[in-house]
């Protein structure tokens, strides 16, 4: 039977979602987007141009196109309440509903509701809404702190004292954000991600994934939105044991059990993003979707029908017989305009080369007369699949590097020797 399934969001991530869903050939993809992306255009059969937090607009388009299943992709909709008006609108929804979306959306919350629930991994914390208050308690404690603004600042807003700013740079940033923070004891580790699909009361979980924020190769810079990702063909990471992958699911569990006793049943796709202490997992933050670039490993991966697990995550039947993904290596790496993230520089024109067997996505990038040009974000996204993760790497290189223009990426993510530096830092906390 054949099924519509509209998609939310123009980025790469979406394209990624618009991939899989479009390898179901009994599947007709519409997508709304606020940029037109011409990856995901060329594979939709109709999208609609317009701002995907206006709820109004997104659900008539859904009403008129007859859409039985949505998926939502950027957190922003979420917040804006779009599974909330789709779903009032009889149409469900991949994603959760404004409420339970804090989870992302509201860190307080989020800090709040695992220590009311004794959820394991709750690093140590503070809830602040004046900012003298919060400039205090920074000038009284002992040692460093993660700086993180309540609410969504497209995952750029946090600031970690001893890795990107001082002791006064953070009372500054405090003060810039009005004293609305979350202060949070610095986490020493390695950082994974494991997302699953959440029916409401079941989690499937996908391969774990290590992304780099930093916006220079050797983990330097600032933090972006990701430069790129991998994960390995056994779908684990050496430097988690299968005790702190154990201990990483049931903390993300035990979030959806929270949900479902605050009232807020959570439905969707839940990234969690860990540090691997020395004291085991925990978590850094919950997202309500997919990570962008994770979803671009775990989507490239995935062999079962996403239009079949979407509809069963709707349904509040999804198993994990529902659920495979082939046991090979991923690297994906960013392809992003000159001065990413600084001063990007938008409308330089770039030209693929030969990407050769990478899947290739295409995210902040607009295409006029058949010339790509850049935006202020990231432009592309290139996936390498491979038995090894040195296959996959390989391939991610070659697609990349063969790209022409104003645009630069990062050469060090998915190499051995990265990965190397990870276990070796592991090793020395443990």
């Amino acid at each position: 039977m054949d099924m519509k399934v509209l998609v939310v969001g123009g980025g790469g991530r979406e394209h990624a979602i618009t991939t899989a869903l479009s390898r179901n050939s009994d599947a007709d993809i519409y997508a709304v987007m606020g940029r037109k992306n011409p990856g995901i255009a060329r594979q939709a059969r109709e999208i609609f141009i317009g701002n995907e937090t206006l709820t109004g607009p997104v659900t008539d388009f859904a009403l008129a196109k007859w859409i039985d299943v949505a998926v939502i992709g950027p957190e922003a909709p979420l917040e804006a309440g779009l599974v909330d008006a789709l779903e009032h609108a009889g149409i469900p929804c991949v994603g959760p509903t404004r409420a339970a979306a804090r989870l992302e959306t509201d860190k307080a919350f989020c800090r709040m509701m695992m220590e009311r629930h004794g959820i394991a991994g709750c690093p140590r914390y503070r809830v602040f809404h004046a900012a003298d208050e919060a400039v205090e308690f920074v000038g009284d404690f002992g040692g460093d702190l993660a700086i993180k603004p309540i609410g969504l600042t497209g995952g750029k807003g946090v600031r970690i004292m001893g890795e990107q700013v001082d002791r006064e740079s953070a009372i500054a940033y405090i003060r810039e954000l009005g004293g609305h923070v979350v202060l949070e004891e610095r986490l020493i580790g390695e950082e994974f991600t494991l997302q699953a699909f959440v029916d409401g009361t079941h989690l499937v979980p996908m391969p774990l994934v290590q992304d780099h924020k930093r916006a220079y190769e050797g983990d330097s810079g600032p933090n972006t939105g990701g430069m790129g990702s991998y994960s390995l063909s056994d779908h684990g990471l050496p430097f988690v044991t299968t005790d702190d992958y154990e201990k990483a699911l049931t903390i993300m569990t035990d979030a959806v059990s929270g949900m479902a006793r605050e009232g807020v049943p959570y439905r969707g796709i839940l990234y969690g993003q860990f540090m691997n202490t020395a004291e085991g997992p925990k978590v850094i933050e919950f997202n309500a979707r997919f990570g962008d670039p994770e979803a671009m490993n775990v989507l490239s991966l995935l062999s079962s029908d996403f239009v079949e697990i979407a509809c069963r995550l709707t349904e509040g039947t999804l198993s994990a017989s529902h659920v495979a993904f082939a046991e090979k290596a991923t690297v994906c790496k960013y392809v992003v305009p000159a001065g990413y993230p600084e001063k990007p520089h938008a409308g330089d024109p770039l030209h693929l080369g030969d990407t050769g067997e990478a899947h290739v996505y295409y995210a902040n990038v607009v295409e006029e007369n058949g010339v790509l040009r850049t935006q202020t974000s990231r432009s592309l996204a290139f996936v390498g699949l491979g038995d090894t993760l040195d296959e996959a790497e390989r391939t991610a290189e070659s697609a990349a590097s063969a790209v022409s223009g104003n645009v630069r990426h990062r050469r060090d993510i998915g190499t051995g020797a990265v990965l190397e530096r990870r276990c070796a830092h592991m090793r020395d906390l443990v």
